[in-house]
């Protein structure tokens, strides 16, 4: 694993009481906005705090963040956050610790899926508010503001128990975050679940060959649950609409 560190080059603008924000000379956007170069917005604290309970399956809890969502895992006093929605999430994302039964303090892992706004905008705001070890995929992490240092990991390296899964394709360095003992997979944007499941976002996707390819690498996995970044958690029925996606690909 080796450090990084970079310096946020963030533009913001105001109006009509929703936060918008402009990434300098950084890869964003794969949701879906026609303009994948401005980022889209996560809720408001006016909309009301996100939801983590129950818990979806074993220890993980969702955080919907309206389009994307982030995820929590916690167990033995100790929590991770895997992805962090735009700018400004970490209040949705701090309710939902709290909803939880947990806090900013016992966060010490942030994982990232991969550079993109709209899974590591939100990385800046909650950075300040844990002490945590912050991680991305290698190659994605210059592309990812952060004023602390960003651990790179790698396909087979493990973090608080979870296996880093290598899926690149979205963008260069993608990961997905898999846990053996209970099935579940994070999968970023290697797959959605908007319109039943899917592979990552063509207009999006950085190698389409790869982002296949990886979709295959996911489906020979033990998955008995998909935690997608956009659509709904697939939570029966995984494995099966996972290898019929592959099969396809």
């Amino acid at each position: 694993m080796t450090d990084f560190r970079l310096s946020r080059r963030l533009l913001f603008t105001a109006g009509s009481g929703v936060l918008g924000v402009t990434v300098l000379n950084t890869l964003t956007g794969c949701s879906g906005s026609s303009d994948p170069a401005v980022s889209s917005t996560a809720s408001s604290p006016a909309a009301g705090p996100a939801s983590a309970a129950p818990a979806l399956v074993g220890d993980w809890q969702r955080v919907n963040l309206s389009f994307v969502s982030a995820y929590l895992v916690i167990r033995g006093g100790e929590a991770a956050v895997v992805d962090t929605g735009t700018p400004g999430s970490e209040t949705a994302i701090g309710d939902a610790l709290k909803a939880a039964g947990s806090d900013w303090a016992a966060v010490k892992h942030v994982i990232l899926t991969h550079q993109h706004e709209d899974h590591a905008g939100g990385l800046a705001g909650i950075a300040p508010l844990v002490s945590a070890k912050l991680y991305a995929g290698q190659a994605d992490v210059t592309g990812i503001n952060s004023e602390k240092p960003l651990t790179a990991v790698a396909d087979g390296d493990e973090v608080f128990g979870l296996q880093i899964v290598g899926t690149p394709g979205h963008t260069a360095g993608h990961v997905s975050i898999f846990e053996p003992s209970t099935g579940v997979l994070v999968a970023g944007d290697a797959l959605r679940n908007e319109n039943g499941l899917e592979g990552s976002a063509p207009q999006y996707t950085s190698d389409p060959a790869q982002a296949a390819a990886s979709v295959k690498k996911l489906a020979a996995l033990n998955v008995l649950a998909i935690l997608p970044g956009h659509g709904e958690p697939l939570t029966t029925g995984a494995s099966d609409a996972l290898k019929k996606l592959a099969a396809t690909l």
